[in-house]
């Protein structure tokens, strides 16, 4: 034993020479810079145990490093030592038994070769190390493979390499889904060729392999005699295997490894198992939603930017409405962005999201993904809840033109809500619950009392604004409904325009809501798999129905957008169309502007319930003009 001995800087070559005798050499807590010589030992014992560990200075392992120690088991033991790197054929010569890497905090690279000449090992341990990849070569005689808190090996090697894996303790459950996988492919291979026997299982164990196969007594015997002749100091269990093969060709047992026989498999073992937030699955788990997904992004994504151009290259004057419906479609644009992005990884994934799922979920893209999704819903959900706000207030207060809300206010308090939607944000990427949680990139960590306090919020917030949003178009359709100032079929048509709008707000936040909250208090009511049912058909609705509902399907935005077309050449008819109907409206509203009184509160209401009023009410600026149009 060499401990404790910090002064030590070097151990000479043909220090340990010729010691036929060494069972067990441990070099510990050293200052030794170089790794020492060892290949001259020439131990001839049958379990060779080597113990290197707290040697910091030592930062390699170098090639045939462990070669003349002993041509018997070799156990390794190297650990919490500095090593950085582990050369070719550095374990050249030897047959290990158990290899034991754990510690090595700065091990980032074991060379592909590195195994290459040696026999084993059974055992291979590389908890806590920086490892970001294992050696392509060596790794078909491990059987226990323990990787636990190894951050940095996101993938592993082919899954053919660990043909004699029995026992695996990883740091992600993503790569107990390969294993799964790779267990499931070998055994129904081999179960529908063992179909037949399944049932006789029993039978067998208590059994010799002469009585299951030959149905005469006799010749049972004859063969036994014969077996015994041949082996007379073994014993019956010896002589007669439990075995399959006398059946069976080789090429048809390959791939199981048997203890006596098909009754008593060896079965990999794997864990972390995966758990509720990461099941075996692609990132959007059903076919259906994969189709759905495209649909809804690219008309979300569509319809924003359409509103997002026309509304900005607009020659006409920034109003509040069309200022709020900005920021609404940016919000609903970024929506978009996310679920493109879900979609298109899920379909470079598909079929083998386990070897990407660590990339994905600690990388940037799932981090990016989750911004994008909170900060666009939260956006969203405020600019809504303004939208309704300002519609009552304009529509309660439409005689009291001081009261009105301008531009100058909205700016301010839309600057407020992006200051929020950023905040909430960016929380999980500071540690206040996370999106590296599942793959669809959601902050659904509750782990502690601060990240369920966050979902929390979120949630009870936008159950508030769905509320408020609720009661403002209540009270504008009460402020409307008055039959001798509305006719009916417009009294029902704003009904119905309030009905869509409150209904598309409730279809996108209750169902989301509802089981979010639930499962916030740790009481689950509907698994991840189907939780993304909801991301697809239920999340996004609102940036789907948004643009139409709020845009597209008004007038305002009609004549905005073949105005706009008409610069480029396109519906230069309609755009005129557009343009002398804004002329008549103009005059007339000139001529009114004189000798008419103004219009009711209640014909006001029901002309401020279009999506985009008209920029600005048409009325002669000057005294000059209000002659012109008389």
């Amino acid at each position: 034993l060499i401990l404790n001995t910090k002064n030590l800087l070097h151990i000479e070559d043909g220090a340990f020479r010729n010691l036929p005798r060494l069972k067990y050499l441990s070099i510990c807590n050293t200052g030794i810079r170089e790794f020492p010589d060892l290949t001259q030992i020439f131990s001839s014992e049958a379990h060779f145990i080597l113990e290197l560990c707290d040697n910091l200075r030592m930062t390699t392992i170098p090639r045939n490093a462990f070669q003349g120690m002993n041509n018997e088991s070799l156990t390794l033991k190297l650990y919490k030592n500095g090593f950085e790197d582990i050369h070719s054929h550095a374990f050249n010569g030897t047959k290990l038994n158990q290899l034991i890497l754990k510690d090595n905090k700065n091990l980032r690279r074991i060379h592909n070769d590195a195994l290459r000449g040696a026999t084993g090992p059974d055992v291979l341990d590389i908890s806590s190390t920086a490892l970001e990849s294992l050696p392509s070569y060596g790794l078909e005689a491990i059987q226990v493979l323990n990787a636990t808190s190894s951050y940095s090996l996101k993938r592993l090697p082919t899954l053919d390499k660990f043909s004699s894996l029995l026992e695996a303790v990883l740091t992600y459950p993503s790569h107990c889904c390969a294993f799964r996988n790779l267990r499931t492919e070998k055994q129904n291979s081999l179960l529908s060729i063992f179909d037949n026997f399944s049932k006789q299982c029993e039978s067998t164990m208590r059994k010799p392999t002469r009585e299951i196969f030959y149905g005469d007594d006799s010749y049972n015997t004859s063969l036994g005699s014969t077996e015994k002749n041949l082996y007379p100091l073994a014993t019956d269990e010896e002589t007669f295997p439990y075995s399959y093969s006398a059946v069976f060709d080789d090429s048809e047992m390959t791939g199981f490894d048997f203890e006596y026989d098909f009754c008593q498999p060896k079965i990999l073992t794997c864990t972390p198992e995966p758990d509720a937030f990461n099941p075996c699955e692609d990132i959007l788990g059903y076919s259906f939603l994969r189709v759905l997904i495209w649909f809804i992004n690219i008309l979300a994504i569509a319809g924003n930017f359409t509103v997002l151009l026309v509304l900005i290259t607009s020659h006409y004057k920034l109003t509040v409405p069309r200022f709020l419906m900005c920021n609404l479609s940016f919000a609903d644009f970024c929506m978009g962005l996310y679920l493109l992005l879900i979609a298109s990884v899920d379909a470079q994934t598909s079929g083998q999201y386990y070897n990407h799922a660590i990339d994905w979920q600690t990388g940037t893209g799932c981090s990016t993904a989750g911004f994008f999704t909170v900060f666009a819903s939260e956006l969203s959900v405020y600019t809504l809840t303004v939208i309704t706000i300002e519609r009552w207030h304009t529509i309660t207060y439409a005689m009291q033109l001081d009261r009105k809300l301008r531009l100058r206010h909205a700016v301010p308090i839309m600057l407020a809500g992006w200051v929020f939607s950023i905040l909430i944000a960016v929380l999980p990427l500071l540690g206040v619950s996370s999106y590296m949680k599942v793959s669809i990139c959601l902050p659904m960590d509750i782990e502690t009392g601060l990240s369920q306090a966050y979902i929390l919020l979120i949630l009870v917030l936008n159950v508030v604004a769905f509320i408020v949003i609720c009661a403002c178009y209540i009270k504008i359709y009460i402020a409307v409904q008055n039959p001798e100032l509305v006719a009916a079929n417009k009294d029902t048509k704003v009904a119905k325009r309030m009905a869509i709008l409150i209904f598309t707000d409730f279809t996108c936040m209750a169902p989301i809501s509802f089981f979010a909250i639930s499962a916030a208090f740790k009481v689950p009511l509907i698994t991840v798999t189907n939780s993304k049912i909801l991301l697809v058909l239920f999340y996004p609705v609102n940036s789907c129905a948004n643009p139409f509902l709020y845009a597209i399907f008004t007038k305002a935005f009609q004549r905005d957008f073949f105005l706009l077309m008409s610069k480029f050449g396109c519906c230069k008819s309609r755009a005129e169309l557009y343009r002398m109907n804004y002329f008549s409206a103009y005059t007339s509203n000139c001529k009114n502007g004189s000798s008419a009184p103004g219009p009711s509160k209640a014909s006001q209401a029901l002309l401020l319930l279009s999506a985009l009023e008209k920029p600005y009410k048409a009325k002669c600026p000057t005294k000059k003009s209000q002659l012109e149009c008389q």
